[in-house]
């Protein structure tokens, strides 16, 4: 017994088909193709989820850039000078 050939590989996925469905298949591929990217992030020991790439990254500041923001002044007192 040799490994699993073309003709082989061609009737386990006509069978696949045949029970399946056509309408089930793409479903059953994201799913099995977001198990496997859980277990490998989980052997690998990445933490967040897998859907990181779809969110959007947050924008920098300027104190997390490193650059020195401007001092605030404090606000200037009325004319009359009621607080």
């Amino acid at each position: 017994m040799g490994p699993i050939g073309l003709p082989e590989l061609g009737v386990v996925l006509l069978i696949v088909l045949i029970v399946f469905g056509p309408k089930r298949l793409p479903q059953m591929g994201r799913s099995l193709g977001s198990g496997m990217r859980e277990f490998k992030d989980g052997i690998t020991g990445k933490a967040g989820s897998d859907d990181s790439d779809d969110e959007p990254q947050p924008e920098i500041t300027a104190a997390q850039a490193g650059e020195e923001t401007p001092p605030v002044s404090p606000p200037a007192k009325d004319a009359q000078g009621s607080s």
